[in-house]
């Protein structure tokens, strides 16, 4: 049979859009593809990808042309382009002008364990309760991603070391800085502090994962594990 006849569900999983992207990323994906992601379905004569193809052509395969075509153009040149399909296609690449006029997100670097305190200060510095965050950092030590663990009483929290280390491969993580605060205002570790710290350190080497740091935050200060010499111990 000729794949022109074919629904896209009876296509080779490698060639039907979704699946296509889940395989190979969306870079590999034609426009004709995205947008036959976005409408989900063609009409009784074309398969979602044969109307994007067609839709494009009539563009001469110029998306900033198609940005500029309203949903009643959409609707009323096309079998197969119904209200909803329409508007996704415009509102889809409404977001991408809108994106292209966006400054990239500028990430914050560690420098060093003030870099960190500041960091997590405006999300921990005011809680009644203790929580328990870690910064996902790349070869760059520029941060990846913030992650709330755990949240507990007014004097403790837990952690699982399982959370952690799956956010950190979930992140392709270089290093990872830990962080809670203690609302008592004390600086001190206490003794669990400290076993957390040392689970952490050898467990995130077996998998080629820096502890970077370890900071106990207060509204008045901060103590730093890597700044006492504490990470390796």
């Amino acid at each position: 049979m000729n794949k022109e006849i074919l629904s896209i569900k009876e296509w080779a999983v490698e060639d039907r859009p979704r699946e296509k992207m889940l395989l190979k990323g969306l870079s590999s994906l034609s426009d004709a593809e995205l947008i036959a992601i976005l409408i989900g379905s063609g009409n009784k004569n074309e398969t979602a990808v044969q109307l994007s193809q067609r839709i494009l052509f009539s563009v001469n395969n110029n998306l900033n042309t198609l940005g500029k075509r309203s949903v009643k153009e959409l609707i009323t040149g096309f079998k197969g382009i119904g209200e909803a399909k329409a508007i996704t296609i415009c509102a889809a690449l409404e977001l991408g002008r809108r994106r292209a006029h966006t400054e990239p997100e500028v990430r914050s670097t560690i420098q060093s364990s003030k870099d960190a305190y500041l960091l997590f200060y405006p999300l921990l510095c005011d809680l009644p309760h203790e929580e328990l965050w870690i910064a996902i950092v790349n070869q760059k030590n520029k941060v990846v991603e913030k992650t709330r663990i755990s949240q507990g009483g007014t004097s403790e929290t837990t952690a699982d070391l399982r959370i952690i280390l799956k956010a950190a491969l979930t992140n392709l993580a270089s290093g990872i800085i830990l962080c809670h605060n203690h609302p008592s205002g004390t600086l001190h570790p206490s003794v669990q502090d400290d076993a957390l710290t040392r689970r952490l350190c050898t467990a995130a080497k077996l998998l080629d994962i820096r502890l970077l740091d370890h900071i106990i935050l207060t509204d008045n200060g901060y103590y730093s594990y890597a700044d006492e010499g504490r990470i390796d111990e």
